[in-house]
This record gives structure tokens, sequence and C-alpha cells, in this order.
């Protein structure tokens, strides 16, 4: 019997359409809705549901309901219906492709552009910017988008060109064998590395917000001092989890939050002392320092090993050659 957690037991594409798992230890118990929810992480709770009652989700070949329990060992099969074609226009939106091949590509997303189309903003996207240059994501979820980026977050996205490769890719997601490295600079001089393994959720009173919560989801990241300012520290971030926002709100939560992250408290605060170069730059730099500078991970067609890193953008690099040039000036006590 499979006692594995979910996340190391990513479910089988059988089909373009059908997905198997069994239940292991961990979904005993559990309502069905439940059970899928933590098997088949790359759907929302909402869909999983309705499955369920339309009996596209089944156990051992039988209809439940949604709050019937499940049992360890049992056979759990999806039909996922077609996705109807997204009616989002395609774009002429410049994209910097850092791979591509007939099943895949990674993109670098430049910071201010919003991944997907929403209220307010249904043109401009990455996602018609993707239509623009592959017409036929329009086919697949969310344009083949495997995970997100923040609107203020530069980097490596990782988008599939088919379905069978976008079922492949997010359950590879899910079991956490797609390795996300993200640069940061943060407020406050650390000492050392570590990891931060603290449960998100929703802010229980702000809608736009994430925050550590004891019954939340479990998060954890991974960082390590890259460089060490006068007011700031550089650090590399590996994230073990994927939580919206996690990166911004862990280090937050510890006391350190994203130098220009405006919904975080990173308020950009200068050295003592500073001169009006080093105050420019800190006063012009206008989002959360943050880069996902590479992605790692076996090809889901050929196994090839990838490892795909998108440069630092200009404001960064900028930013984090002022800091530098600032602490050289007015060397801290600990240089």
């Amino acid at each position: 019997m499979n006692a594995r957690p979910a996340a190391d037991r990513p479910s089988t594409p059988t089909s373009d359409n059908i997905r198997e798992a069994e239940t292991g230890i961990p979904e005993e118990g559990l309502r069905f809705d439940q059970a899928l929810a933590q098997l088949f992480p790359e759907y929302s709770r909402s869909r999983l549901t309705a499955w369920i009652k339309s009996g596209d989700a089944t156990i051992n070949g039988a209809k439940r309901r949604p709050r019937d329990p499940v049992l360890a060992g049992e056979q759990v099969r999806i039909r996922v219906p077609d996705e109807p074609a997204l009616d989002d226009q395609a774009e002429a939106i410049a994209l910097d492709v850092l791979f591509e091949d007939e099943h895949l590509l990674v993109v670098n997303k430049p910071a201010g552009l919003v991944v997907h189309p929403g209220a307010g903003n249904r043109s401009g996207t990455l996602v018609n910017a993707l239509l623009h240059h592959q017409p036929a994501l329009a086919n697949l979820p969310r344009a083949g988008i495997v995970h997100r980026l923040d609107k203020d977050t530069s980097g490596a996205l990782l988008v599939a060109k088919r379905l069978e490769s976008h079922a492949a890719l997010v359950a590879m997601l899910a079991a956490r064998d797609i390795h996300r490295r993200y640069e940061a600079v943060i407020l406050g001089t650390l000492v050392a590395g570590g990891t931060i393994d603290a449960p998100l959720d929703r802010h229980p009173h702000d809608r736009l917000k994430r925050a550590v919560v004891e019954d939340g989801r479990p998060a954890v990241t991974h960082f390590r001092i890259r460089e060490r300012f006068r007011a700031h520290t550089r650090v590399q971030a590996d994230l073990e989890t994927g939580r919206t926002h996690q990166i911004r709100v862990h280090f937050a939560h510890r006391g350190h939050p994203l130098l220009g992250d405006p919904l975080y408290g990173g308020l950009r605060r200068p050295p003592k002392g500073a001169d009006e170069q080093t105050l420019a730059v800190l006063r012009g730099f206008r989002r959360q320092a943050l880069h996902a500078e590479r992605l790692s991970f076996l090809h889901p067609v050929t196994g090839e090993e990838l490892v795909v890193e998108a440069p630092k953008p200009a404001d960064l690099e900028q930013l984090i050659v002022t800091l530098r040039r600032d602490t050289e000036a007015n060397p801290p006590e600990w240089v």
C-alpha cells in the first residue's frame, strides 16, 4: 500500500483526457473531494467537485458523492472534459524565449507583465503574447502555462505546448520535480542562510495578501546569502513548494521583506548617509526585488535534463551594483 504523501505520488495521465491515481494512507478517511484535491493539486477544488457530481470522477469505476469517505488502495479515475478554446486575443507582444522545442518553451517574463488576462486587463498579458507566438495554445488549459509569476516578478516561466506535456509538467510540479531558483534583495542584513518552513494561506483580513497561517498549506523555502550590503542582503531562494507569494511572505514573516515590495512592507529604506546616486536608484526601483533566475527539470518526453537560466534584468543589476558600491564606500564593521 502506498503511504507516501500525495505530492510525491503524481497522478498518471493514461491518455489526453484520463487521469488515474491510487489512494494511500494520507487519503484514508478523507471526503472524496478532499482526497481528489490532494491527488490532483493541478485542478481547483471547484472543478474537482463538479467532476464528481457529473460522474467524470469515480472510485473503482463507481460514482460517489463529494462527501463520501475514501479508503486507502482505491483506484481513482478522472475523465477531464475537453477545455473550451480560450477566447483571449493574440497580440504581437515580444517574447524573450529562453528554450523551445515541439513540447514546451521557457520564456523570460519581464517585470510589469501580467501573466493571465483578468478584470481590467484583458489585453497586453503574457497569455495574449503566447497566443500570437503559438495559436494552438488556445486549446490548452491556461494557454499551457504550468506555473505563474507575480506581475512585478521577472524571470523564467514554463509553458507546455501540448496537452500531454502540460499534464506531465503539472504532475511534476506537484511532485516537486521542477526546481525553481530565485534571486532577491531583502531589507536588513542576514548572518546565515537557512530554511523557512511556515504554512501559508489567504490573509484573514486582506484578500490581496497571503499570510503565515497555522493550519495553512505547507510551504518551504531554502535560502542562502549571496552578498551582504550595509542595510540589505542579496539572497538565493530555492522553492521546495510553490505557494502564491511564498518568497515574499516568508521573508516578510522573518522581518526581512523584499526591497520594494509594496504589499508586504518592503519600503526602500536607504542606508544611513547614502549619497544621492544610491538614493535615486532606491527611489526608482518600483517593484519587489525578485527574479526567477533558473528552472531545472527532466524533459517530460525525452527525459533530458534541462537547466534554463534567465539573465538578471537591468533594474535589478543596477540595484545590486549600487548597493555594492555604497557598501564599499561605507564599509560596515563586519567587512
